[in-house]
Formats: structure tokens, sequence, C-alpha cells
């Protein structure tokens, strides 16, 4: 088959949108790594910690009392198992490997036009994956469903590009 390239404008929007994508990635990756300072943060910044200990803690968010959960088993994980963050390590270059692979798809989004696919599958791998290992590690359904939406937001400029290059196709046979 012989890939013809796309026109200026259309490969631009693509490139914009995978560069979208791989920075989504690279930094959803990086995130996974420092976890107990982030929760730390998280928790400083919200105030969760001064939410849950007020008098009437029995009205606090569910969001703060998650998140002093999260800490919590963070800061005893990290003192007596640190071993278990790295498998965190190993998340953070899964995703930052798989960002690299998506250069392919920057460089020449006609000859790569899989990478949309694969990508597509994996974001739709997400929602399932997230569901049914969240129950299982007791994960609250609303934080299940915000693990999910990265599935979805991450399809929306996928499927996007994946159109361009498809109907580019089409037309340069």
């Amino acid at each position: 088959m012989k890939f013809t390239p796309l026109p200026a404008a259309q490969l631009k929007t693509v490139r914009v949108l995978v560069a979208f994508f791989i920075f989504g990635l690279v930094i959803s990756g990086i995130t996974a790594i420092p976890l107990m300072s982030e929760v730390d943060a998280l928790v400083k910044i919200t105030n969760a910690d001064q939410l849950v200990a007020l008098p009437a803690s029995a009205d606090a968010p569910i969001w703060a009392v998650w998140l002093l959960k999260i800490q919590t088993a963070l800061h005893e994980s990290a003192a007596s198992h640190p071993m278990l963050f790295y498998g965190t390590d190993w998340l953070a270059f899964g995703h930052i490997v798989i960002a690299v692979a998506f250069i392919g798809a920057w460089k020449d989004p006609t000859r790569n036009e899989w990478l949309f696919d694969f990508g597509l599958i994996a974001c739709a791998m997400v929602i399932p994956w997230a569901l049914v290992f969240g129950a299982v590690r007791d994960i609250p359904i609303w934080w299940r469903l915000i693990d999910c939406s990265f599935g979805l937001f991450g399809a929306i400029p996928l499927w996007w590009c994946r159109s361009i290059v498809q109907r580019h196709n089409i037309v340069s046979q």
C-alpha cells in the first residue's frame, strides 16, 4: 500500500492531538512515582484532614475521608513495605513507553494508522479494568468512574486522528 502524506492542515491537527495524548500519558505516568508527596500535598491544599477532624466529622465529605484513608495507607506501606512502590515505578515506565510508541503516529500518521486503533482499544479496556479491579480492591465507585474517564477522554483525540487519517487514506487510494 502506498502511503501519501496528509495535507499540512490535517497533519498539524493530528500532530496537536497526538502531542496532547502523549503529554497525557507522560503526565499520568510520572505522577505515579511521587504518590506519597502528591497525596500529602492534596490533603494540605484541600484541607481534607481538617474537614474530617471537625466535631461533626460524620458529615465530612466522602472524598476527604477517602483521601485521608489513601494517605494513611501510603504512609503505612512506605514504612513497612516500601518495595510495593516499585509497582508504581513500573506503571510510570509503561505509560512512558506507550507514549514513545505514539511518536510514530506523530511523525507519520498515515503509515502508523494502526497506533490509533491500538490506543482506542487500550482506552476501551480502561473501563472494564477500572470497574472490575476497582471492585476487587474496594475502590469507591465514584473513584472508579474517574479512572474510567481517562479511557473516555483519551479516546477522543485518538478517534479524531483515526478519522482524519482514514478519510485521507480512502481519498488517496
